[in-house]
């Protein structure tokens, strides 16, 4: 993978085309762009380490979390060894994305309810924003927590927000 021996930026969609194999008019048929490119690969990604998502509970805005965790965690050492700090900062800001828009479509099929005070449009960059910064403080930290348990820390941070959505209420703060 390119992103592994350079910095995002400085790839280009040439060097995609050379090393995949594949022509420029192929590509463009498929992809804007390489950040489409990686949009895509991130949601190969989610699909081949979370096939149970599809029928995991419809209220459950967590079910990408312990898959994609554990597939890090089986990757854990050869890629964070490979990718630069900016190769990261990319992928882990496409995923970001990604993971928002698919909480948000989840939570318009979800049991919660659309009466709640917080709104899809906050939740559901608030998961995703509090995934990735999990996650990388788990890398980052080289902390020896295991995949499940770096889930269970991930759905503690964002427990609030989720049971005062399933509540209907916003809470009130305390100072």
């Amino acid at each position: 993978m390119l992103i592994r021996e350079r910095d995002y930026e400085d790839i280009s969609v040439q060097e995609i085309l050379d090393r995949a194999d594949v022509g420029r008019s192929t590509f463009y048929t498929h992809y804007r762009d390489k950040d489409e490119l990686l949009v895509d690969g991130i949601h190969d990604m989610i699909r081949s380490v979370s096939p149970a998502a599809s029928t995991a509970a419809s209220d459950d805005l967590t079910w990408f979390s312990l898959p994609i965790l554990e597939h890090h965690e089986r990757h854990r050492r050869a890629v964070a060894q490979r990718l630069t700090g900016s190769a990261r900062a990319v992928l882990h800001e496409h995923l970001r994305h990604v993971l928002a828009r698919l909480v948000k479509e989840r939570l318009k099929t979800s049991r919660r309810g659309s009466a709640s005070p917080i709104p899809p449009d906050l939740l559901a960059p608030y998961v995703s924003a509090t995934f990735v910064l999990v996650l990388n403080w788990w890398l980052d930290s080289g902390s020896s927590l295991t995949s499940a348990e770096v889930h269970d820390v991930f759905r503690s941070l964002i427990a609030g927000a989720l049971h005062d959505r399933a509540n209907g209420r916003v809470p009130s703060p305390s100072l």
